[in-house]
């Protein structure tokens, strides 16, 4: 369960706040990429939890080939083969890079242990490798950063009913997330184990309330941007040349192209 429900942040403070801190998310990313850091941030949480929504807030306005988002789709029969955190490996940042997990190798801990798509002893090993691969990951220098996006259950409820009614978020619905639902309190005795197992003082998890996803999202990224060393990098200077004098191009005939049609002229 969520704490107690807070006030709504108003829209208006909401989108102000948010920009400035996607502002400061710009220094971040710039600051990753002039010093060589390499930034990991995972998101995980209850299905409807808010980490899409907040995934898109992060990354709406940073440069893509710097910052970018790792949603794994299910293993191939050639990745079940493999060391479990092996397909994760190839996704993480090199120099200079930023990586937001969308859901991560704690997929092991939650839903492949809840479905019953994992061993117990697969999921015992997991329990004993993550700190260890954690610890690894950050003595090598990698920022790791996690966040668990905890919502109550009535609130995912009401949001499940949501997006069940509005045919542009349907696709985010599956059987899976409503298979979730009679399962509410075998996914918290995991995520309780999850977190006395892999809440390490190397990689420690933070909690954000989620059930006001305006919240939410503010108080994820101020916390995100706080925990990073990040500095003011002085952005080279720029100046817009002149345009030059034309030389006698001549641009062809417009019905020698096919355009497309102007759909807004009939708005």
């Amino acid at each position: 369960m969520a704490g107690k429900k807070a006030t709504r942040v108003p829209r208006a403070a909401y989108e102000e706040e948010l920009l400035r801190l996607q502002t400061e998310l710009a220094k971040l990313q710039e600051w990753v990429r002039t010093t060589g850091a390499r930034l990991v941030v995972i998101f995980e949480g209850r299905d409807a939890a808010g980490k899409g929504g907040t995934i898109k807030r992060v990354a709406e306005h940073l440069n893509p080939r710097i910052a970018r988002i790792a949603a794994l789709p299910k293993p191939t029969e050639r990745e079940r083969g493999q060391w479990y955190f092996q397909r994760y490996i190839q996704h993480l940042p090199a120099a200079g890079e930023i990586v937001l997990f969308d859901r991560s190798w704690y997929n092991r801990a939650g839903v492949e242990h809840v479905m019953g798509f994992c061993t117990e002893e697969e999921y015992q090993l997991f329990l004993r490798q993550c700190p260890i691969f954690e610890r690894m990951l950050v003595e090598d220098g990698i920022l790791l950063r996690k966040y668990w996006f905890s919502v109550s259950d009535t609130e995912q409820q009401d949001r499940f009913r949501k997006r069940l009614e509005d045919p542009l978020r349907r696709w985010k619905l599956s059987p899976m997330d409503l298979e979730s639902i009679s399962r509410w309190e075998t996914y918290s005795q995991a995520k309780d184990v999850m977190m006395v197992h892999t809440d390490i003082t190397e990689a420690r998890w933070f909690v954000v309330e989620s059930d006001d996803k305006r919240r939410a999202r503010l108080n994820m990224i101020a916390h995100l941007l706080a925990s990073v060393p990040y500095h003011d990098v002085p952005p080279p200077v720029l100046e817009l040349p002149e345009r030059p004098a034309s030389t006698g191009y001549q641009r062809p005939p417009r019905d020698l192209r096919t355009y497309v049609p102007d759909h807004a002229a009939k708005l």
